[in-house]
């Protein structure tokens, strides 16, 4: 394995490992593709002045977005705060994935007997932000703009909310509800034995079980400072459920489609056992629209259980450790609102508007398309941000352990999804 990594370290190989797939993917290019005089000529009635005008004013588009999103983030964020270009680096991989998805349906369109693929933009964004990641590197000065993807998502997730009605929200957060509650308990009492059985140390065993209930590395995070956690067991914790959120990109629309799952079925089985919310909402995304709607209600519902589960491992930490003090019911609350997502309660305000008819229908639309737009940056980010040589440097243990135990989440959530759905007629 360490050769395998210095390897992959050495720019030469990585260069052949570039210079390779290029030459695969233009052998395939010339084995099966169009037939080549018909694509020129295709461009025969072009007039390539208006090209030029449109793809001016699509820059001068893209440069104003980016400007708007830049004062969104000096208005929302606090110091440090990123510089323009490196918001422009995120926004500008995001919007190469979605170009590429806009190109290859307008051949589809043109040329229906072509074997083109249909993909959508979220697996392109994710894809060349992880192509840049792992062969090129981040710069450290574009990472302040990477690290926004969070931010982008919450924003999403809120304007994601003028497509439920409130009641739908109640009805299926009901639902989703009681699933959460088998979820965190499944989630925290397996990953608790196999951190034990595998001898990881207990502090380390309890941030993989809050990160595997709940949602994350957010959720890893705030437990930190709550269960006096070492930065080298947070770094093992993060490093495991990030590799895992990578993996399951892959795993869960294969299985949705390979299982012929509903898009509401999949979207709760991607919601309740992916951790981290953007993977959890790439999941859902890259097997639907509806898929991700869904994903996002039962992710949102996971997420605001973190102030309860990250409080009763702060006061067992406490107990435990002899450090505990008894705490009103007024700190309690405190504390319980200091951890609750506070992007929830925008999701729930414009789902009640939308209840309230206060918008019309084209302004929903454009409302659900500017979610689409926060999440190209959202999704641009996860592969940014997932480089994979420096997740195998955190150590195997915490990983295997975290695969054991995601593997029993998502296959007995799967089983449950499937055996309920047919009655909730999902």
């Amino acid at each position: 394995m360490k050769r395998l990594l210095a390897l992959y370290e050495n720019p030469w190989a990585r260069g052949v490992l570039v210079l390779g797939s290029l030459v695969v993917a233009l052998l395939a290019i010339w084995w099966r593709g169009p037939e080549w005089n018909t694509v020129y000529h295709a461009f025969d009635f072009v007039s390539w002045r208006w090209v030029v005008v449109g793809v001016i004013l699509n820059l001068i588009s893209v440069l104003v977005r980016v400007m708007s999103w830049n004062l969104t983030i000096r208005q929302a964020l606090p110091e440090p705060l990123p510089r323009f270009r490196q918001v422009f680096s995120a926004f500008g991989v995001g919007l190469l994935g979605k170009a590429l998805e806009h190109a290859l349906s307008l051949l589809r369109a043109g040329h229906p007997a072509w074997p083109l693929p249909h993909i959508e933009y979220v697996l392109w964004a994710i894809v060349y932000g992880l192509v840049i990641s792992n062969l090129v590197g981040v710069a450290s000065i574009f990472r302040p703009g990477v690290d926004t993807y969070e931010f982008w998502l919450k924003l999403g997730i809120v304007f994601e909310g003028v497509r439920f009605l409130l009641g739908d929200v109640f009805r299926l957060g009901a639902t989703t509800l009681l699933f959460t509650a088998f979820v965190l308990f499944f989630s925290i009492v397996s990953m608790t034995w196999l951190g034990r059985r595998c001898g990881l140390s207990d502090k380390l065993t309890s941030l993989l079980a809050i990160g595997s209930s709940i949602c994350g590395v957010s959720a890893i995070i705030a437990a930190k400072g709550a269960i006096d956690a070492d930065d080298e067991e947070v770094s093992y914790a993060i490093g495991a459920i990030l590799a895992l959120g990578a993996f399951s990109l892959i795993a869960f629309p294969a299985i949705g489609h390979a299982l012929h799952m509903s898009d509401q079925a999949y979207g709760l089985w991607a919601g309740l056992a992916v951790d981290n919310t953007a993977e959890a909402t790439a999941a859902g995304a890259l097997f639907s629209d509806v898929a991700a709607k869904y994903a996002i209600l039962a992710k949102t519902t996971r997420n605001a259980t973190i102030g309860f589960v990250v409080l009763g491992y702060a006061i067992y930490w406490g107990r435990k450790t002899g450090t505990h003090h008894q705490q009103s019911l007024s700190q309690h609350a405190s504390f319980l609102w200091a951890k609750f997502p506070k992007f929830v309660l925008g999701f729930l305000l414009l789902s009640l508007l939308a209840t309230l008819s206060v918008f019309t229908p084209a302004q929903i639309k454009d409302l659900a398309n500017l979610s689409r737009w926060t999440f190209l940056l959202t999704f641009a980010g996860v592969g940014l941000r997932t480089n994979f040589r420096e997740l195998t440097r955190q150590g195997w243990r915490p990983l295997l352990v975290g695969a054991a135990g995601e593997f029993g989440i998502a296959t007995v959530t799967l089983l449950l999804i499937l055996l309920v759905a047919p009655h909730l007629h999902l």
